[in-house]
């Protein structure tokens, strides 16, 4: 070292709000590992946005998170009373947000007591990192912040991007085995399109071309985890009877009046989708006042929906839905905000690939050319969400690898 960087002082931010970060950095350092539990509470703050809430509520949260060092931002006019609603975004440390929990379980009044649950909840689920599903034959599919990729087999002949289709059971049998070797940890398998516009496939057509081939790829790769692409109810019966493991939905169980009770007999694990409108008009003039909070609430109520239906919460995936119902603003604001949806409690499934949204962004016209904007989403959320649905598995998957080293490497070696 010379004697100009002998003489100065540097101080830089280091990347401290995960645990095993802290303790990396404690560890260098040479703290006390029994001091860890006192710093825990304060490697972060944490933003937590509650919409349309009293504003005396909102005045008070605000004043007791100043108390304790945290803040709040709240509408203008709660302090002098001219708004009757306001939302907030509350900051603060885990043990300032413990703090404010811990004083409004003494307050129910303005409506405090459902934000006190709320954000006790948020605060929970925000902390989960880790979901086992129970398969068939005794399997379980664990998921957590190593990213899953689900693969995309294509039984139909107009879905949007021509080169995931299978023309038959030969090439399917062939492209699973390679979707496998390449990363897959999931085939998801469809045998009709709900590409923007797309008409409804009537359910025999989707019944004789997926059951044939749901059963080939069980009997060829019986450990594999194989999940169904349908919103229809019958269909997803006879798939789990040859097979399947997962029911993805795209229609959240408001598609076909059958689905959610045909998909909580089945006892698989369901992926909860966001659609606004149907595959055939989603995409006309889908309008948002509050997208995110819109989504929350939808999730709220269909997963209470589903738990009165005899479904388990335990057992739901769910997926914002991208590009149905969305603009292309929504598209890049769920996956900027994807985080939001952690304080539902359950893991997420995002299906971004090579949708016109991208294409949007990267000026590719067709599904061809959305290759690279897809596999940058991919790579940037690797960690972030538990699955990813794509077409191109090699391609994502080494996107996804890269990433994950990045994130994963330590300061300093232990």
């Amino acid at each position: 070292m010379d004697n100009l960087a002998a003489s100065v002082q540097v101080v830089y931010p280091l990347s401290a709000a995960k645990s095993r970060d802290l303790e990396t950095i404690a560890r260098h350092i040479g703290a006390d590992p029994r001091s860890l539990r006192y710093f825990q509470p304060k490697r972060r703050v944490r933003h937590f946005f509650a919409p349309r809430v009293d504003y005396r509520a909102a005045a008070f949260v605000k004043q007791e998170l100043l108390a304790r060092g945290g803040d709040a931002i709240v509408a203008r006019h709660v302090i002098d009373g001219r708004t009757e609603l306001s939302d907030i975004l509350m900051m603060g440390t885990d043990g300032q947000l413990a703090a404010l929990l811990q004083k409004l379980r003494s307050m129910d009044c303005w409506g405090l007591k459902s934000l006190r649950t709320a954000l006790a909840e948020s605060l929970q689920n925000d902390d989960v990192v880790e979901w086992a599903l129970p398969l068939p034959g005794g399997r379980t599919l664990t998921l957590n912040r190593t990213t899953r990729i689900m693969g995309i087999l294509n039984l139909t002949p107009d879905s949007f991007h021509a080169p995931s289709r299978v023309a038959d059971e030969a090439e399917l049998l062939h492209r699973a085995e390679a979707m496998l070797s390449a990363g897959a940890d999931i085939l998801d398998l469809g045998a009709e399109s709900t590409r923007p516009g797309s008409a409804p496939t009537p359910e025999s057509e989707e019944l004789e071309r997926l059951l044939p081939r749901l059963s080939a790829v069980r009997r060829a790769f019986p450990e594999a985890v194989l999940s169904v692409d349908t919103y229809k109810g019958n269909v997803a019966s006879a798939a789990a009877d040859a097979g399947a493991d997962i029911i993805n939905d795209v229609g959240g169980f408001g598609l076909d009046g059958s689905m959610l009770p045909c998909a909580a007999r089945t006892g698989l694990p369901y992926v909860l989708s966001h659609i606004q409108g149907t595959p055939a008009t989603m995409q006309d003039s889908p309008s948002y006042d509050d997208l995110l909070t819109e989504i929350q609430l939808y999730f709220q109520e269909k997963m209470h929906e589903a738990e009165l239906a005899g479904m388990s919460r335990d057992r739901i995936i769910l997926d914002p839905g991208l590009g149905f119902g969305k603009r292309g603003e929504d598209n890049l604001l769920i996956l900027k905000e994807l985080e939001s949806f952690r304080s539902l409690g359950r893991p997420l499934l995002i299906g971004h690939s090579r949708k016109g949204f991208t294409g949007a962004v990267t000026r590719a016209a067709d599904a061809a050319g959305r290759l690279q904007g897809t596999t940058a989403i991919s790579a940037l959320l690797e960690g972030r969400a538990q699955i990813l649905r794509v077409h191109d598995v090699e391609q994502n998957h080494q996107a996804m690898l890269m990433a994950r080293a990045i994130r994963e490497v330590a300061p300093w070696r232990s």
